[in-house]
């Protein structure tokens, strides 16, 4: 008889050298899927011989999400496999609040005891595994004291025609949470926190003023006519080359792009407030109907681990642990010490996400 080796609950006969998969499904930039791709996996399966992991299924800045998740709550209603056994994308909170996931436990999971108790809570059954804000980026040569607040921003933005830029919303993340830190400039806090839980067209309604704002920073944005970068890489290319010298970005892409060489040690990054850019956990996502629920626990738990944790803090991605930062690279983690992953502003659930983008491309560009 061959060796039994046990893994959160799996056990399997290495006799056979049996090779079990996990079907990821990953949606964002290309950044994310590099750090999967190099980086996680490959440490995955170097420890977990038994196991391989299929991530086919990469999806650019999400644009097939609302698709994918129709796909999975229909499989699931009528208990058919969704097609994935883990899923990183901005629809696993709402799978949770709809009772599609697999809900994490200590017990088969024991890593998610170094995850803050609001952090789990916030994801709805999903298992928050790295974290990312937006920044504004700024050329220090040019801009001695950047802005600290929405207002003093939109301000530069009219002193300053044509330096300043945000890419699509639908493009991206960095784009999308110009836009909504502008809508939200007119809702208070209660209303803001309900756009993150659920959705709600009749808050939605109160979009009418930040529109105004957006469609009258056309003319003072870079690109004639109301016209606005594709994507996150396209602002940080404007950025590096000095076409503009402020803009959105992701505080992982910012970090990737420094390391790398390819952004200026002119251009920094700062943070605004009243209201800030939003932020917040990445989460993982074992949907209920996974055929193999086993390996997606297996690499969800893998992923929290110190030495993985250290990998997003240091690898491709510059990610910002979710973990007790005791437990991790005292030299990376000081990148990031300062920086409370409890406390950042959310973006919309899915749902009125999903809204904003579509609203924008018809209220702003060109107007």
């Amino acid at each position: 008889a061959g060796l039994a080796v046990a893994t959160l609950g799996f056990t399997a006969s290495t006799s056979h050298a049996a090779v079990f998969q996990v079907r990821l499904y990953v949606s964002g930039d290309t950044n994310v899927e590099k750090m999967w791709l190099t980086e996680l996996i490959p440490a995955f399966e170097k420890a977990n011989p038994n196991y391989n992991v299929d991530v086919s299924s990469f999806d650019l800045h999400g644009k097939n999400d609302a698709l994918t998740l129709a796909k999975i709550i229909a499989a699931a209603k009528l208990k058919r496999d969704a097609g994935f056994d883990v899923i990183e994308a901005g629809f696993v909170q709402e799978l949770g609040l709809k009772g599609y996931l697999t809900i994490p436990t200590s017990s088969r999971m024991p890593n998610i005891n170094n995850v803050p108790a609001s952090l789990l809570a916030m994801s709805k059954g999903g298992i928050p595994y790295r974290a990312s804000t937006i920044l504004l980026a700024y050329n220090s040569q040019v801009v001695t004291t950047p802005p600290k607040t929405l207002d003093d921003l939109i301000a530069w933005i009219k002193a300053n025609p044509g330096r300043f830029t945000y890419n699509v919303p639908s493009g991206g993340g960095s784009g999308y949470s110009f836009a909504q830190t502008v809508l939200d400039m007119n809702l208070n806090a209660d209303e803001r926190r309900a756009m993150s839980l659920g959705p709600n067209k009749e808050i939605q309604a109160k979009w009418a003023k930040g529109w105004e704002t957006l469609r009258e920073l056309n003319k003072f944005t870079y690109g004639k006519n109301g016209t606005y970068p594709a994507n996150n890489a396209a602002t940080l290319n404007l950025l590096s080359t000095g076409e503009i010298d402020m803009g959105t970005v992701w505080s992982d892409q910012f970090a990737s792009a420094k390391a790398a060489g390819t952004m200026p040690a002119n251009i920094k990054a700062t943070a605004i407030k009243s209201p800030s850019l939003t932020g917040g956990p990445a989460t993982l996502g074992i949907p209920i109907n996974g055929s193999n629920r086993t390996g997606g626990r297996l690499l969800a738990n893998f992923v929290l681990s110190p030495a993985m944790q250290n990998a997003i803090m240091g690898g491709t991605l510059k990610g910002i642990p979710v973990v007790n930062g005791k437990k991790l690279d005292q030299t990376l983690f000081d990148n990031f010490k300062d920086i409370d992953v409890t406390d950042m502003r959310a973006p919309y659930f899915p749902a009125n996400s999903d809204d904003l983008k579509s609203a924008w491309s018809l209220n702003v560009p060109g107007k």
